[in-house]
């Protein structure tokens, strides 16, 4: 009996699939095909569904009592040795799943071969991949909320700081600098909404769809779901494990976060500049140069911004994976993982590291008001001045033109005018207009809902601290 026992660990130890060939896989594809350094990160999540399918195949009548007991014991055990660093991979095992197996097997002999009863690693595979999305898409989701609560801090901390709203990145109204940082906090707001509406989608349980078209076990699928905290089980077998809409969606999510990331980043970049004086980056987030010692670098907003292409890169890397499959699974899909995987790790480190870079990032507060006090931004004041005096609007814009116009050729502010000088361009122009030529009534008089007026900015830095 021992010497049986043997052969039949011997057996196991080889390809699940073995006996269908004749000769033995190349070793070239072995290494062409093997997917464990990727899949690899997927053990937790492989082994929580194995177990799961194997208290459903229990349930079913399909394992005994004790062959349950047995695997799930084994799976801990095996979890033990990859949690601990000591698990030993074969360069037979193809990929994570075909590992874990192997070495169950090994443990608590035959009765791992039971295991993948009624199951395909096609439906395995697509059951691990939503798994680790829950779990992952959970801690990005907790890192933009982070990101959300720096930039509000910051927003708060610099709530009278005023600075030049930009349109075409010319100088066009003043603003406050926490109205401007309170932008991204809206666009992480719909990041976070487009990643909660992938998450919903990804949320469904595939097992049991076996390779394509089911399986010819009475198991029951939403027992299995419920031990996974899935809702729903999907309801086609065929789309079932070939379905990657989910990682298309998550990446598209992704790619959108990076934008966002790299929008903050080039402004960061222009900011920090020496023509532009705005910000002091943080020392610990920028290099010299090996050449010329004067240098402070934006070198993290720049790799944000270059890395924002490498996400891009991964969507397309999907898309085109996807776009001439016929149903159902086909070994292309063993790409879509790493472009996934690697478009997921590249804007969780993205978002903490720019996270803790706004958190230190420091505001050169009179550069910024000097900067508010040139480039004639009160030019819209004055216009909408005219228009309250019951000059129509087109008038009072070339009005307005002809006085800015004015104010260049003699290097003039709008502020440095006179009654009798603005009088000259219009009657209409009275005493008052200088209560609106100020940068604090410019701002004010924006009271409207999502307006820059500090009153509107203080209620909605006071509206997301509550809510985050």
């Amino acid at each position: 009996m021992a010497g049986r026992g043997n052969r039949q660990r011997r057996a196991a130890a080889g390809k699940a699939w073995e006996g269908r060939f004749r000769e033995k896989t190349n070793r070239l594809v072995e290494a062409f095909t093997g997917s464990v350094g990727v899949d690899g990160r997927m053990y937790a999540e492989d082994i929580q569904g194995s177990i799961a399918h194997c208290k459903t195949l229990r349930k079913a009548g399909v394992l005994s009592a004790a062959d349950t007991t047995a695997i799930v014991r084994g799976l801990e055990a095996v979890q033990t040795e990859l949690d601990r660093g000591r698990f030993r991979f074969l360069p037979e095992d193809e990929d994570i799943h075909m590992a874990i197996e192997r070495r169950l097997t090994e443990m608590i002999g035959p009765v791992g071969g039971k295991l993948h009863t009624g199951r395909s690693r096609n439906d395995q595979v697509a059951l691990d991949i939503r798994l680790y999305l829950r779990s992952h898409l959970g801690h990005l989701q907790e890192a933009l909320q982070e990101f959300q609560r720096v930039l509000v801090a910051k927003a708060k901390a610099n709530r009278t700081v005023v600075m030049p709203g930009y349109t075409h990145l010319q100088r066009a109204q003043p603003i406050l600098f926490a109205h401007h940082l309170l932008a991204y906090v809206d666009m992480i707001a719909r990041d976070r909404s487009r990643l909660e509406d992938a998450y919903a989608r990804l949320n469904v349980m595939p097992l049991g769809s076996g390779a394509l078209a089911g399986t010819n076990y009475p198991i029951d699928r939403r027992y299995t779901a419920g031990l996974l905290g899935f809702p729903a089980v999907t309801t086609n077998s065929l789309d079932a494990v070939s379905d990657r809409d989910f990682m298309i969606e998550v990446a598209a999510a992704l790619s959108i976060v990076m934008m966002h990331l790299s929008r903050l980043s080039e402004e960061l970049i222009v900011w920090s500049s020496q023509e532009f004086r705005f910000v002091d980056l943080p020392d610990g987030f920028c290099t010299g140069s090996s050449m010329m010692p004067q240098k402070k670098n934006p070198d993290v907003p720049e790799l944000i911004r270059g890395k924002t292409g490498r996400v891009y890169g991964q969507l397309m890397n999907l898309l085109t994976t996807l776009k001439a499959l016929p149903l159902s699974y086909n070994r292309d899909l063993q790409e879509d993982k790493p472009a996934l995987f690697d478009a997921l790790e590249t804007v969780m480190s993205s978002v903490r590291v720019m996270a803790e870079l706004m958190r230190r990032l420091k505001m050169n507060r009179e550069v910024l008001e000097e900067a508010v006090r040139k480039g004639h931004l009160l030019a819209t004041e004055l216009a909408d001045y005219l228009v309250a005096r019951g000059v129509p609007f087109r008038e009072a814009h070339a009005v307005t033109g002809r006085i800015v116009r004015s104010a260049v050729d003699s290097k003039r502010e709008l502020s440095d005018f006179s009654l009798e000088e603005f009088r000259t361009f219009s009657d209409r122009i009275e005493k008052g207009v200088f209560t609106r030529l100020s940068v604090p009534a410019a701002i004010d008089r924006k009271a409207q809902v999502g307006g820059t007026a500090r009153v509107r900015v203080e209620q909605r830095i006071r509206e997301l601290e509550r809510s985050l």
